[in-house]
Parts: C-alpha cells; sequence; structure tokens
C-alpha cells in the first residue's frame, strides 16, 4: 500500500480528512484510512478509531497499521466475514475478548465524512465571517502583527517574520497560503481600505507577481488597528485554543465597522462560494446610522446613503437594477466600466485618441491592453491605429489612437463588447453566522453586525465595569487605611508575619482580603495628605465611570448611540471620497447593435445566393446611354438578382422561391469591396437545399398600418400585414403558400392608401388601390393579380405612395386620357437596356383579375424589366431628383439620373439607357430617392424601391 494515499490532518482540528472530490474519498475508504478518536467519538459514541473494511466475500483484507496501533488477526477475520460493503469498527476498550464490532453502511459514512470536510472548508477556509469579515487565515495573520507589536507607529518587519509567526502558533498549513493572503491584505487595487501597510513589491494591477517575502516588510495600517484591534484586550470576543492548544487566539475580531461589506471578500467552498463587492467607509458608516435609528429602514431608505459599490480600481457603475437585486436577494451583477476621456491629438487630421484612466475591479492590465492588440491585429477590433501602457506613479494610462476618420465613440462601444473594459460583477453575499453559512441582503449583513457589535460593546462594558468595581473597592480600603494611619501602623507592628497583618487589619477595620493587602503594599511616599485627595478623586472618577457604565448596560438604545459615535470616529478619522460613479442607465449590457453605425449602404445579391456589403459612393452617378461600372466578380454562371439601398440597422427580410421569409439585420451581410464576390447566403440564413432568395425587403420599424404585397410567378397576389414578421425564428417561417410548380418572386411594401402598379412581360399594366385585396394570414394563397395572354409572364410590381399620386390637389388618377408632362410618372426599363417614363395619369384605374391596359410597346426580341413609379422627390424646376442604379447578368452597374430618361406615351420604345453589348440582358434595377452628394451632406433617409427580372 502506497503510504502517501493516507492524509491526515492534525487531531486537535476534529477535521478527519481532507478529500478532493468524492471519488478520491471513496478510494481513501478503500485503502482503510485511520481516523482521529475525538472526532470518531462525535460521530459514534464508544468506537475506537481503529476501522477498515472488505469488499467481498473472496477477498481477504490485508491488517493495515492504524494510528495507535495494528490491527489484529481476529479484526481482520471478522472483517472477511462481513464482506459486504460495511464499515467495520472494532472498540479497543476491551481488548480482543471484550470487543465491539459495529456494522455501517459504506454510503452512509461516505456521505458523513464528506460533509464534515465540506463543513470544514466553509468554516475554517473559504468563507468570512459576517461580523468581522474575516476569514480564519487573515485575522490569524492580523492577530500575529498585533501580538508582535507591529503598530502603524512602529517600524517595518520582515514578511518572513510574520508568516513564521502565524504558521507556529495559529495557522498549520503552507507559507504560500498565509504570504498571498498577507498580500491581498496590502494592494490598494484589491482591498478598498487597506488592512496591512506593506513596504517593498507587493505586486501591480498587471498581476506581476510579489517579492519574496524575505525581501518585503510590513506592519499594521491605522484604520485596521482603529477598526478591528482597538478592543481586543477587554474581553470582547471569546479566546479558543490554536491547532496544538499551546496558545489562544480570538475567534473573531472585535470590528467597529462592517469589514465585510467594506473590503468585500471573495471564495470558493464546497458547493458554495462568495463574491462580495467593496463598499465606500463614509457611505457604510451613514447606513449603519439610518438602521439604528430605524431598524424598519427599507432598502430604498439604507440606498440613499450607500447607492452602490465602491471599487478600488473606481470606474462607472452602469445601471442600479444589478444593485438593487443583490441587495435585496444577496445575488446580482454589477456591470463596471473603466474610465475613459477622448483626447485630440491632430486637430489638421482631426486625429484623436482614447485614454483608459480606470479599469473594472479585478481586472488585469496588461492582459486587457493585449487582448486589445490582438483584436486589432484579427481584424475583429477596426479603427485602431496605435496603442501603448503609459501608466506611471502619477496613475494608469492606456493610450489607444485611433485612425483618421474613425469615430471614438464606436470604437469605445466597440471595446466596451468585446473586451474586459466592461465587465460584470456577480455578486454572492454569502457568509459563516452563527457557524452556518447564510446568503443575505444589504440589510441582514448591517443587522447581523449590528448584534455582533452590541454583544461586544456589552461585553467590553461588563469589563470595564468589573475592573472600575474592583479598582473602588481597593480604593475605599485605601481612604479607609489612610484615615485610620495610626491604628494600621500599629496593627502591622504586632503582627508577627504578613498573614497576620492581613488578618488583623480585616478584623480590626472590617476590610476585605484585598483591601488588606493593597494598605500592606502601599509606600510610606504615598501616606501624605496629598496622595490622600488623589485616592478620593480617583475614587470619585470611579464612581461616574461605574455609573456611566450600569447606565450602558441598562438601555441598549445607549449601546446602539455608542456604536454610532465610535463608527463616526472612524469615518472622520479615515475620510475617503468615492471612486466608482453611477451612471443612470437601465443596463450596461451592449447589443451588437448599439456599436453599429446606422449609415446608409448597398446590399447586392445574386441569383445564386451571393450577397455583399458596399459602402454607398462605390458606384459613382454617370450619364445615360454610358456602359457603365462592373459591380464586382461573380461565380460561373452566376448573374445579379437584386441590388437595393439600406441602413445597416434595418431588418432585412429575405423571401425565399418556396414561400419561406427569413430575417437578419442588414449590417449582418460582411462589407467588401466592389470587386468581392460576397458571401453565401447560406451562412447567414438557414436556407434548405435548392432554396433560392427572390426578393429582399429591408425594414426599419413594423408599423401597424404597413403591408407586405406579394406576388408569385403564376400571377397570385396577396396582403399580409407586417405585424406577423417582427420575430422570425432562425429556420424562417411560412410567407405564403404556393400551388405546385408556383414561385414567390415579389414583395413590396404597401399602405392601404398606396397604388399598386403591376407590368407583364409583354409590357401590360394594371393600376390598382391596395385597399382593394384583402388582408390575410400568412399560410394562404392569395388570388389572382393578373388576366396573362398566352405565352405572357409577370414581369414586376411597384408600389405608388399616397403622397406621390395624389400630388396635385383636387386630381384624380385616370380622369384624363392625354398626355401629361409633370409628374409623377412611371419608369419603364426594358431587358435590352431600353426606358421611359409615361405620366401616371395616362393609366386608369382597374380591378384585379383583367388584362390591363397597354404601357410599353416592345419589339419581338425585347420584354419589361421593371417599371418604377418616380416623381416622389423632386428638384426646384420641377423634375425628378431621384436616380435609378441598372444591373446587368454579368454585374455591371450603371447608376443615371431619373430627369435623363425621355418622357414618352404607352406606346413608345424608350431610349437607351444603358448598352449591354457584351454585359448579357438587365437583371435587376433599383431606385434611389436622391443623389449621393445631397444625401451625404443633408444626412437624408433615401427612399428604396427596387425590381428584379423573371
Amino acid at each position: 500500500m502506497n503510504p502517501s494515499h493516507n492524509t491526515h490532518l492534525n487531531p486537535q482540528l476534529g477535521t478527519r480528512m481532507a478529500f478532493s472530490t468524492g471519488l478520491r474519498l471513496l478510494r481513501y475508504y478503500q485503502l482503510s484510512l485511520p481516523f482521529a478518536p475525538t472526532r470518531l467519538q462525535t460521530l459514534r459514541p464508544g468506537a475506537s478509531d481503529l476501522r477498515f473494511l472488505s469488499f467481498s466475500r473472496s477477498r481477504s483484507v490485508r491488517p493495515v497499521k492504524s494510528r495507535r496501533r495494528e490491527v489484529t488477526a481476529p479484526a481482520a477475520a471478522a472483517a472477511a466475514d462481513g464482506g459486504n460493503g460495511s464499515v467495520v469498527v472494532k472498540d479497543g476498550s476491551g481488548g480482543n475478548d471484550g470487543g465491539r464490532v459495529v456494522p455501517t453502511e459504506l454510503h452512509k459514512e461516505a456521505t458523513e465524512a464528506y460533509m464534515a470536510y465540506a463543513m470544514s472548508v466553509l468554516l475554517g477556509r473559504a468563507l468570512p465571517d459576517v461580523r468581522d469579515g474575516l476569514k480564519p487565515v487573515h485575522r490569524r495573520i492580523l492577530f500575529a502583527m498585533h501580538e508582535l507589536g507591529l503598530s502603524s507607529r512602529k517600524p517595518y518587519k520582515k514578511c518572513a517574520r510574520v508568516v513564521g509567526e502565524v504558521l507556529g502558533k495559529f495557522h498549520p498549513h503552507g507559507d504560500t497560503a498565509v504570504y498571498d493572503s498577507l498580500v491581498r491584505m496590502a494592494q490598494d487595487f484589491s482591498l478598498r481600505s487597506p488592512l496591512i501597510r506593506g513596504h517593498g513589491n507587493f505586486g501591480s494591477i498587471d498581476a506581476d507577481p510579489p517579492a519574496a517575502m524575505r525581501y518585503t516588510e510590513c506592519r499594521l495600517e491605522a484604520l485596521t488597528e482603529a477598526m478591528l484591534l482597538a478592543d481586543l484586550d477587554q474581553d470582547t470576543v471569546d479566546f479558543v485554543p490554536n491547532f496544538d492548544n499551546s496558545q489562544k487566539e480570538p475567534s473573531l475580531l472585535p470590528a467597529r465597522i462592517p469589514n465585510l461589506l467594506l473590503n468585500g471578500s471573495s471564495g470558493i467552498a464546497v458547493g458554495m462560494a462568495t463574491n462580495i463587492p467593496p463598499h465606500n467607509l463614509g457611505e457604510l458608516v451613514d447606513a449603519l446610522s439610518v438602521l439604528i435609528h430605524n431598524p424598519e429602514a427599507t432598502l430604498q431608505e439604507l440606498l440613499e446613503y450607500m447607492p452602490g459599490p465602491d471599487f478600488p480600481t473606481g470606474g462607472l457603475i452602469m445601471g442600479t437594477a444589478g444593485i438593487l437585486e443583490a441587495y435585496r436577494t444577496g445575488r446580482g451583477r454589477v456591470v463596471v466600466r473603466g474610465k475613459t476621456d477622448i483626447e485630440l491629438l491632430d486637430s489638421k487630421t482631426k486625429r484623436s485618441a482614447i485614454i483608459i484612466k480606470e479599469i473594472p475591479y479585478q481586472t488585469n492590465k496588461a492582459s486587457l491592453v493585449e487582448k486589445i492588440a490582438e483584436l486589432v491585429e484579427n481584424k475583429s477590433l477596426e479603427g485602431i491605429s496605435d496603442i501603448r501602457d503609459e501608466s506611471d506613479r502619477s496613475g494608469m494610462r492606456i493610450v489607444i489612437e485611433l485612425k483618421r476618420g474613425s469615430d471614438p465613440s464606436i470604437v469605445l462601444n466597440n471595446l466596451y463588447r468585446l473586451t474586459a473594459l466592461q465587465s460584470g460583477f456577480s455578486c454572492n453575499m454569502v457568509g459563516i453566522l452563527n457557524g452556518k453559512p447564510h446568503l443575505m441582503g444589504l440589510k441582514e449583513l448591517l443587522q447581523a453586525f449590528l448584534d455582533f457589535r452590541c454583544g461586544v460593546v456589552e461585553r467590553r462594558a461588563k469589563f470595564k465595569l468589573s475592573q472600575a468595581l474592583d479598582r473602588s473597592h481597593i480604593i475605599e480600603g485605601i481612604i479607609v487605611g489612610l484615615d485610620n494611619l495610626d491604628g494600621v501602623i500599629d496593627v502591622i507592628r504586632k503582627a508577627s508575619s504578613n498573614a497576620s497583618a492581613s488578618a488583623s487589619l480585616r478584623k480590626e477595620f472590617n476590610l476585605s482580603e484585598k483591601q488588606a493587602e493593597a494598605i500592606l503594599d502601599i509606600n510610606l511616599r504615598r501616606l501624605t495628605l496629598l496622595e490622600r485627595n488623589k485616592f478620593v478623586a480617583e475614587s470619585k472618577s470611579l464612581m461616574e465611570q461605574i455609573s456611566k457604565l450600569q447606565d450602558l448596560l441598562s438601555s441598549k438604545k445607549h449601546i446602539l448611540q455608542l456604536i454610532e459615535h465610535e463608527a463616526i470616529e472612524v469615518k472622520n478619522k479615515f475620510p475617503t471620497p468615492r471612486r466608482s460613479f453611477l451612471e443612470d442607465t437601465d443596463s450596461g449590457q451592449l447589443e451588437e447593435i448599439d456599436v453599429i453605425p446606422n449609415e446608409e449602404m448597398l446590399l447586392a445579391i445574386s441569383e445564386k445566393g451571393y450577397a455583399k456589403r458596399m459602402k454607398p459612393n462605390t458606384f459613382n452617378l454617370q450619364h445615360r446611354g454610358t456602359i457603365g461600372k462592373s459591380v464586382g466578380k461573380l461565380r460561373v454562371n452566376d448573374t445579379m438578382s437584386d441590388f437595393l439601398v439600406c441602413h445597416a440597422h434595418d431588418h432585412v427580410l429575405y423571401f425565399s422561391d418556396k414561400g419561406i421569409v427569413y430575417s437578419a439585420r442588414a449590417y449582418k451581410i460582411p462589407e467588401c469591396s466592389r470587386a468581392a464576390a460576397g458571401t453565401p447566403l447560406v451562412q447567414i440564413l438557414s436556407l434548405s437545399e435548392g432554396e433560392r432568395i427572390t426578393s429582399v425587403i429591408p425594414v426599419s420599424e413594423f408599423s401597424e398600418d404597413q403591408y407586405l404585397l406579394m406576388l408569385t410567378a403564376k400571377g397570385y397576389i396577396k396582403k399580409v400585414s407586417l405585424n406577423f414578421f417582427p420575430s422570425i425564428r432562425s429556420t424562417g417561417i411560412i410567407a405564403i403558400q404556393l400551388v405546385p410548380g408556383d414561385e414567390l418572386k415579389w414583395v413590396r411594401l404597401c399602405s392601404n392608401d398606396d397604388l399598386v402598379a403591376m407590368a407583364s412581360q409583354n409590357g401590360m399594366v394594371i393600376l390598382s388601390f391596395c385597399d382593394i385585396i384583402r388582408a390575410l394570414g400568412r399560410n394562404t394563397r392569395g388570388s389572382i393579380a393578373m388576366r396573362l395572354k398566352e405565352g405572357d409572364k409577370m414581369a414586376c410590381v411597384d408600389i405608388i405612395p399616397a403622397i406621390m399620386w395624389k400630388l396635385e390637389s383636387g386630381s384624380e388618377v385616370g380622369q384624363g386620357r392625354g398626355k401629361r408632362m409633370k409628374g409623377p410618372w412611371l419608369l419603364f426599363v426594358s431587358e435590352s437596356g431600353f426606358g421611359k417614363r409615361v405620366p401616371l395619369s395616362s393609366f386608369r384605374m382597374s380591378p384585379l383579375n383583367r388584362v390591363g391596359l397597354i404601357g410599353y410597346k416592345f419589339s419581338s426580341e425585347d420584354r419589361l424589366a421593371a417599371v418604377f413609379a418616380v416623381g416622389f422627390t423632386l428638384a426646384d424646376d420641377g423634375e425628378s431628383d431621384e436616380e435609378v442604379v441598372l444591373v446587368s447578368q454579368s454585374g455591371t452597374v450603371n447608376r443615371i439620373k431619373v430627369r435623363d430618361v425621355s418622357i414618352q406615351s404607352r406606346y413608345a420604345r424608350g431610349v437607351i439607357l444603358m448598352r449591354l453589348e457584351h454585359t448579357g440582358k438587365i437583371q435587376s434595377a433599383s431606385l434611389i430617392s436622391a443623389t449621393e452628394s445631397e444625401a451625404e451632406e443633408d444626412d437624408a433617409v433615401p427612399a428604396v424601391s427596387d425590381a428584379a427580372v423573371v
């Protein structure tokens, strides 16, 4: 058997052994571990410390040496006979003949032993006591320094000397645990009010390790002496034996301030943990005073004086929701941001820098800088040109230089979201109270401290009263002796010994033994009249002190007043301003959308499902009849399908040919250059095999009066309320029910007051009101939109806003058949690159399921590609102020002004919009409401319409 498997703790600790896990615990039991007699008697009186177990009837157990004696042969035989998984205990009180065997179930014994170990960890190592806010190791370090006389006014002493004192007398563990605890109590970035003053290298906020204990020195802080050790020698707390019963140590320190809330605490035990934030000393005393004056004070009243934690590293606390929850229930999450400033580096180039002056509590500064640099290198964090740490003794300063044109607020929000510059502190306020762990809120913690402090003050008062009464009793005897000085001298002269002199004085002057001894011990020089007057004055002072102490002990109100007075004294002596400031915000959580600017953007989608996002100035304005500029590289046999303008925050609804709708924010499509091929939509959307996106609709707001108008390839049309689509699951939802062989082709936004213009590939047009189309649910088919002639198919659909066809007061669409040169117009675009504008008044209103009117007279080889309602935005001269973007099948893009397109009749062929010698046919077209330059200057939101070829 490997002796290293037998792990013993000291018997006086009353702990069986330390098990790392339940599995190791069972393994220890298999190795027949001995236990301390004192602990065994606690579990089962009468049983000795000798125990072992057998596993099966076919396997015997080898005798194992116990701590006190060897296992005897009869005991081993008994174990072999009882090989049923039981623990066999032999009582050694009666030898071999008088032994008593106690069978015990293994799982029961293991459970009890592990629970004992768990409680040992909870009480003796990991969790702080609610009353003085200290763990045992911290308490022992402070007490050892107090015993060594390391006050704030004395010289420093080597930390190795302090650690040796602690290990030798109070804490039977390794020196690393003790030194690490000592170092933490001296770090001003770990504790809000450090308890130890260190001299030397005690680590840094960059997680640099402290110097070895032989190179560092320490002494107590003045606050520690005033707050924790002031009344230690006045019987204020109980003293218990140390680990070897050679000395006494305090079970608690007589704290005057709730140290658990002042400096907080963190620790992980067995099945339980604690994480308590630090607070400001002055605010803590104020909240304690409120509770003293009003025990029924509400949490809101306490928060008026102590609004939240105060971390030693400062920072900004975002919102109060987490604080309220933590103070109310004991659990909550506090979001903390670093404190930053924006500095202008160069006024000419307008380059700026973000300066980080404070970071969240328990954040490693060096790791933060390294993480930022890593994100910049991986291009996950854009807009940063350089980062450097300029921190020194004067304070923290991390400089993050930004690139020219970068928005500091956007970069800062990205830093909050991607790095520890914003982090959460999860409060779990668990502490030991009356020997048990408790989860408590703010008021419960303050009340528990007040109850403890009342007991401390009461014990101190009783101790002082006892001393005052004893001294007063002696002074009374001395005064009696001085008043009868001749008689006292005569009695002493006649006495044969000290004992007989004491007995004679007691009998002659009716004195007690202490009084008689005090008279015998008095010096002759104190027999003068002046000395007698001093004794009389001391007696009077003692009587006043006794009266005050008795009055204090007779009233809890007076005790509470004294507690408040002493706490305020500590507050006034050690004032400290708040470091962490509270931001009045609902939540410190940042969503991804919060760090994305809502800028105008271009979305290009190909027929095979490749999408890319580009800046709006990618395509410059060109003239009618030019070749255009390529939209970028396309895959083999791929063509452009949609080209639209939207904003980064818009919800983009993707409608597939199978009638399914998907949703994603516009910024989800990666931004790339014009020449890039784009990102497959299957990486953004959960498309099924063979499913294609046929229509894309950007939606900035889901209004109640807005509808989606859907048109299929076979001419079915329906209107669905936009309210059906604000929450779309990742796998999509049904938008329209399709008949076999049909496909969803076009989807447009509309309202009931708008007009809908539908056109076929042969140029037939139906103009109708949207309100005559009945609103249906998602899982419906709709009605016939247009009666198509043989060989004809639906080409496109567009919505004419109500404000557009009501531009002229009193005019009605379709009242006149003559040509009107004023807007609004219908803009026709053919697949061959021809186009024209036709006045809207040239078309009369028509119900659905009709053949329609001729809108374009095509040649035999040409067909209609798109139709738009234009004239929504007009220039000063009354002409259209819009632009149209044409995209060919090869990906060539041409952007032209609508005003350059001629106004012609319904039967005209039109003019050349784009030359298509080597670029195929027109694949898609999009309408932009204003020129690029004006949109940038006015920061206007453009109205967008788009159409695509079948």
